[in-house]
């Protein structure tokens, strides 16, 4: 019996291009009990259609004491966002509902827990400059970082 090897190699050569474009259009972000992200600066290929984030708390206290989302905004509207999610509540992750000022934002998480967030590339500009940071009160100041279009 004679075994045909090559409808299996071309159907891995099909494949794992896709797997490799699918993870220029994602990237994982570790926050932890010590208020810190392990990024401090993301690239967001233009090429991509979608972009997502992932968020995983590594440490080890519960959502009400130490906990963590990943909110994405321009530049100028960071602070005013942070500061008005407080009122928001935990109930609402520390952002205003609807607020046309967030470009994406992920669920509050605690210690050993994960989500992630998908948000079109489209809604970035290129010669705009955007901060993803945390909302969790009082962690915004520490927590934050630059994300930005590539060319």
């Amino acid at each position: 019996m004679k075994i045909k090897l090559a409808p299996i190699v071309l159907v891995s050569a099909l494949v794992l291009p896709g797997v490799a474009a699918a993870q220029q259009c994602a990237a994982t972000i570790n926050s932890n009990d010590a208020m810190q992200f392990d990024v401090k600066e993301m690239t967001v290929d233009k090429s991509c259609k979608q972009f997502t984030v992932t968020l995983k708390h590594v440490g080890k206290l519960p959502v009400s004491a130490m906990g963590h989302n990943w909110i994405l905004t321009s530049e100028q509207d960071m602070q005013p966002v942070a500061t008005e999610g407080i009122a928001a509540g935990l109930e609402n992750d520390y952002v205003k509902p609807d607020d046309a000022r967030v470009i994406a934002h992920t669920d509050m998480i605690g210690g050993g827990q994960e989500t992630a967030v998908t948000f079109d590339v489209a809604k970035l500009k290129e010669d705009e400059k955007y901060s993803f940071f945390c909302s969790f009160p009082g962690h915004w100041s520490v927590m934050k970082g630059s994300l930005k279009l590539s060319s």
